[in-house]
């Protein structure tokens, strides 16, 4: 069974963080929500949640790491040296994925140094784009470039979600329908 670390510290984007642990338990993947101080996390509206478990060496067991926005929530885990060497040598191993969300791909990816020469979004502005302005910086909603997963904001984590769903082998389709995804896509048409 695929494992996922879900990223939390103080100041974490409440949609961005919950949404995706939501969906992703969902599909069936083991979730964790790891925190990188306190067992107990504010979410950048006031939301106390208490974390899974507390950053430690077991990190690197995860498949997949995710790093939600948010301020200062993002700006934590870029300061969090063992966040950053976990995502450092994910970068360069195969089958684990990085994925950020909102300020995460400037601040986390960025502060990591992986970000050169690659496919990324963030949440829209100059002070971020700035962040990624050795990366190859695109507007969409969701960018895959091999295993690095990057999203706008929180209008688009169930997108974001979904994806990474997808990428972790589970089925996106039947979930979407499942929670009435599909009957959101039909209004649009």
């Amino acid at each position: 069974m695929k494992k996922v670390a879900v990223m939390l510290a103080d100041g974490f984007e409440d949609i961005e963080a919950l949404a995706t642990v939501d969906i992703l338990r969902r599909a069936g993947i083991l979730v964790d929500m790891v925190s990188i101080k306190n067992e107990e996390v504010k979410s950048a509206h006031n939301v106390i949640v208490k974390a899974d478990k507390l950053i430690g060496d077991d990190i690197e067991e995860y498949d997949m790491i995710v790093c939600p926005g948010g301020l200062p929530g993002a700006e934590y885990l870029s300061k969090c040296d063992r966040l950053i060497e976990a995502i450092r040598k994910f970068n360069s191993m195969d089958n684990k994925f990085i994925a950020a969300i909102c300020a995460s791909p400037a601040m986390v990816l960025s502060s990591a140094g992986i970000e050169e020469n690659r496919y990324i979004t963030s949440y829209p502005g100059e002070d971020f784009e700035n962040m990624l302005d050795k990366a190859n910086y695109v507007e969409e909603l969701v960018v895959v470039d091999g295993n690095l997963i990057t999203s706008r904001g929180p209008a688009t984590t169930f997108l974001f979600a979904y994806k990474l769903v997808d990428l972790l082998g589970g089925n996106s389709k039947a979930l979407k329908s499942g929670m009435l995804w599909d009957m959101l896509e039909e209004e649009k048409e």
